[in-house]
């Protein structure tokens, strides 16, 4: 494949899969057909809404379907999937080649999370690969990839962002210039399956390090008072101590905007900046801590 196709068919869902769409737009290339997921119900009382890629699509005049047999239908030279997040039938890719944007550097990371895999293994590189999408899951030759580090602090949705800007510039590299050959991959295969709720639930027990990278994959939480408490955003407590047993939280002096809350970990302690009770909204950990009215010793359970 060595000449920019004329066409294209697009899959892809949330919200990391619309600036690439984007960028092909803008880039004149023609989009034939976008394919996505159905709409989804956000609450219960609340009808269900269009995905990003189809707002986006439709913000821009394209033709957008829920279907994947309409991609059999339309006319075009390659297909790009971006985060579709439902399986390709065979039949769709034998109609013509279809890459995709993986965000890692394969074949590290294949799977549905590679970018919350990659915090929680505490990797301090990662990437993204173009690649011919293959029957076996992110199993397809690769055309291009680009390498980033991980910033120490940086949250799954943030480096998600730069991988997408990472991504976009290789697709449309490609598309000008030509795919050229693929190379197979090589190297130890790891898997990212999706991170269950149950995962989420933050150990207490571990090192504040390895509690800090489940509150950067997002979703992190734990329970105080039978309650379920989000924990929205962290970093490493100040100084050196531990205010007690893995789990147990201290009110440190702070100046200017109140106490720190202090949650004692494994090694070490982390100082939960924003969380969220379960029914309210967001709030600084500091003003929850006083509405809580916490008390010497309590714990996170």
């Amino acid at each position: 494949m060595t000449a920019a196709p004329a066409s294209v068919v697009y899959f892809g869902t949330p919200e990391v899969a619309v600036p690439p769409l984007r960028a092909l737009n803008r880039a004149g290339h023609d989009v034939a057909l976008v394919v996505t997921r159905p709409p989804k119900r956000r609450g219960r009382r609340q009808a269900p809404t269009p995905s990003p890629v189809a707002a986006a699509a439709a913000e821009m005049g394209l033709a957008a379907t829920n279907d994947l047999s309409d991609a059999l239908h339309v006319e075009a030279d390659l297909g790009i999937v971006v985060a579709y997040g439902e399986y390709i039938s065979g039949e769709v890719l034998e109609r013509r080649r279809t890459v995709n944007l993986h965000f890692s550097l394969l074949p590290r990371w294949r799977g549905a999370a590679p970018v919350e895999r990659a915090i929680l293994a505490g990797d301090t590189e990662t990437g993204v690969c173009l690649m011919d999408v293959a029957s076996e899951i992110d199993a397809g030759a690769v055309y291009r990839r680009a390498s980033t580090p991980i910033e120490p602090q940086e949250t799954a949705t943030e480096l998600r962002a730069r991988l997408c800007e990472l991504g976009v510039g290789l697709l449309l590299d490609a598309m000008r210039e030509g795919f050229g050959e693929p190379a197979p991959q090589s190297g130890e295969t790891t898997w990212a399956g999706k991170i269950s709720a149950e995962e989420l639930r933050i150990d207490w027990s571990a090192p504040a390090e390895q509690v800090l990278r489940l509150v950067r994959v997002g979703g992190a939480w734990t329970t105080f008072r039978n309650r379920r408490l989000k924990v929205l955003e962290a970093r490493p407590a100040a100084g050196t101590g531990q205010p007690g047993a893995a789990g147990t939280i201290a009110l440190a002096p702070r100046t200017g905007d109140g106490p720190a809350v202090q949650v004692a970990a494994g090694i070490g302690a982390v100082e939960p900046v924003t969380v969220q009770s379960e029914g309210r909204a967001a709030a600084p950990a500091r003003h929850w801590a006083n509405g809580a009215h916490i008390t010497g010793g309590e714990r996170f359970e």
